[in-house]
C-alpha cells in the first residue's frame, strides 16, 4: 500500500490519540500533507494541514488548539496529535495529499471517542 494509517481506537472524552500516517516518499514528497475526517453520515473534511517542509500547518475550526499536525520527511510519515478528544471526533482518519489523490487513499484509522 502506498498510505497506511494506524494510531485509532476507542478512547473516553477528553482523552489522547496520536494517529500516524506513513507512506512511500514519492507520495509525500513535495508536497502539502493533510489529515482528512469522515464522520458517519457525513462529508469528508479536511481537518490538519501541513506545508511540505513542514514550516506552516492550518487547522478546522473545530480542532483548533487541540490537534498538531507534525511531519518527518525523512521518514515519510505524518502524524496528528489529538488531545481533549470530544464526541465530534469520531470518524475515519485518513492522511492524503493536498488537493487529495484518489489513488492515496488508504484504509484510513477510526477513532471512536465515548461521553
Amino acid at each position: 500500500a502506498r498510505v497506511v494509517e494506524s494510531g485509532g481506537g476507542l478512547v473516553q472524552a477528553g482523552g489522547s490519540l496520536t494517529l500516524s500516517c506513513t507512506a512511500s516518499k514519492s507520495v509525500f514528497f513535495g508536497n502539502s500533507v493533510g489529515w482528512y475526517r469522515q464522520a458517519p453520515g457525513k462529508e469528508r473534511e479536511l481537518v490538519a494541514r501541513i506545508t511540505r517542509d513542514g514550516s506552516a500547518t492550518s487547522y478546522a475550526d473545530s480542532v483548533k488548539g487541540r490537534f498538531t499536525i507534525s511531519r518527518d520527511n525523512a521518514k515519510s510519515t505524518v502524524t496528528l496529535q489529538m488531545n481533549n478528544l470530544k464526541s465530534e471526533d469520531t470518524g475515519r482518519y485518513d492522511c492524503n495529499q493536498i488537493p487529495p489523490v484518489r489513488i492515496y487513499w488508504g484504509q484510513g484509522t477510526q477513532v471512536t471517542v465515548t461521553s
